[in-house]
């Protein structure tokens, strides 16, 4: 099978030798060219609609990141956009004292999240998580935490640990997802010290293939939370208002004492929550501080609460679901037919294709050059991380990944 060209990129390698002199490291985190593939994937972009993108050279690309996951409707969203721009325009949304929405927000997400009682709202993922933490720490009075899946760039659980004394970790254990053995024997030793158990209720590791809750997993974390007394916190920062509207644990059955949530509840304007039970939260009243100048700014609020209102008016979710189970099933179908090592993991609103591993190193091989030809043919998946599917995925846009899907797993399998 004929290999697909590469992409003119030459605008975004430009940009990125401009800005290597005026960014250290060009572009920040997850969004470096080596988080893809270095000289395949464009660096920049210049717009997005739906589930389009188009980058500085022009290239075009169906997307299936949906910018690591806020965009659960589409780019540029009209509803919620405009929603944002008479806000801005007739009230603004940056001031000294708290708006409305605030109360609107926390009030709405009593309704849908069967954790939620009271809810503090902040900017980004790993803002919430971390307080999260805080909080279990200051109702417990206690310290040790539990961990288990990404919770952000904060001190407690970066991975990389570049510039952080260990005093700032030393007090945070790692447990691996459905290994609840694994998790007893941490508690057995560290339980009555132990603050917080903070996990993700579907497991979605970095790098790796993702996987559902093992039989009883979820509910033998919840039965350790209580026998010693920790806070069981779950970071559905990607799963919430995406595997449902009340999130994984809505869907699973198991209710945490507090949840953080950010992504997809504004369809990409910067919101993040903690959400929980009122004995717990109401540790943020007086036991410690969180605050920041833009935390209360009310653009994102209103772009939550105008997502919100589409995702339920329109079953968005629904939709994601059934165009998720039956596009997973193709995909699956065409691993099955090629047979080259390639694995499919997760649920539909979001999956990922890994290869399996080998003794000779073969798979990473494979796996570059099948994203290689997907991003080639204007398919924006990434070797190093889970895909997602958007409200504005169209069938035809499916159909369409399916064909590169199917020649990509084909070119591989004449290849090697």
């Amino acid at each position: 099978m004929k290999e697909t060209a590469k992409l003119t990129i030459e605008k975004s390698l430009a940009l990125f030798k401009e800005a290597t002199e005026l960014v250290p490291g060009g572009v920040l985190g997850a969004r470096k060219p080596t988080d893809f593939i270095n000289g395949e994937y464009p660096i920049f972009l210049e717009k997005g609609k739906g589930c389009h993108l188009t980058d500085v050279d022009g290239n075009d690309f169906i997307d299936f990141l949906c910018g690591y996951g806020p965009i659960i409707l589409g780019y540029r969203e009209e509803e919620v956009d405009e929603a944002v721009y008479k806000q801005i325009k007739e009230k603004g949304f940056c001031f000294t004292l708290t708006q409305k929405f605030q109360n609107l927000l926390a009030k709405k997400l009593t309704e849908l999240v069967p954790c939620s009682e009271m809810s503090i709202f902040l900017k980004t993922g790993s803002d919430a998580t971390t307080a999260s933490i805080r909080i279990a720490r200051a109702h417990t009075n206690k310290i040790k935490v539990m961990r288990c899946g990404y919770h952000g760039w904060h001190d407690w659980c970066v991975e990389m640990k570049g510039g952080i004394p260990s005093k700032f970790f030393e007090d945070v254990f790692e447990f691996q997802y459905n290994n609840l053995d694994q998790l007893e024997d941490l508690m057995a030793t560290h339980g009555d010290e132990t603050a917080a158990i903070i996990m993700t209720p579907f497991g979605h590791p970095n790098h790796q293939k993702m996987q559902i809750p093992a039989p009883g997993f979820l509910e033998g974390v919840r039965k350790l939370a209580d026998q010693y007394g920790a806070v069981l916190v779950y970071d559905e920062i990607r799963t919430g208002f995406r595997v449902s509207m009340g999130g994984a644990q809505k869907f699973y059955g198991v209710t945490p004492d507090l949840t953080v949530l950010g992504k997809a509840i504004a369809n990409g304007y910067p919101i993040s929550v903690v959400t929980g039970k009122r004995d717990i939260m109401m540790a943020a009243e007086s036991k410690l501080f969180i605050s920041s100048t833009f935390f209360p700014n009310s653009e994102a609020f209103v772009a939550a609460l105008k997502t919100i209102e589409i995702l339920e008016r329109d079953k968005v979710l629904e939709n994601i679901w059934e165009k998720g189970e039956l596009f997973m099933k193709r995909i699956q179908a065409l691993i099955d037919k090629h047979d080259v090592g390639a694995e499919l993991t997760g649920i539909p609103p979001m999956f990922y294709i890994t290869f399996q591993a080998d003794e000779t190193g073969a798979y990473k091989a494979k796996r570059k050059d099948f994203y290689t030809q997907l991003i080639r043919k204007g398919f924006f998946f990434t070797p190093f991380h889970h895909a997602y599917i958007s409200y504005r995925h169209t069938d035809k846009d499916l159909d369409l990944t399916l064909t590169a899907i199917d020649e990509s797993l084909g070119f591989i399998k004449e290849k090697y």
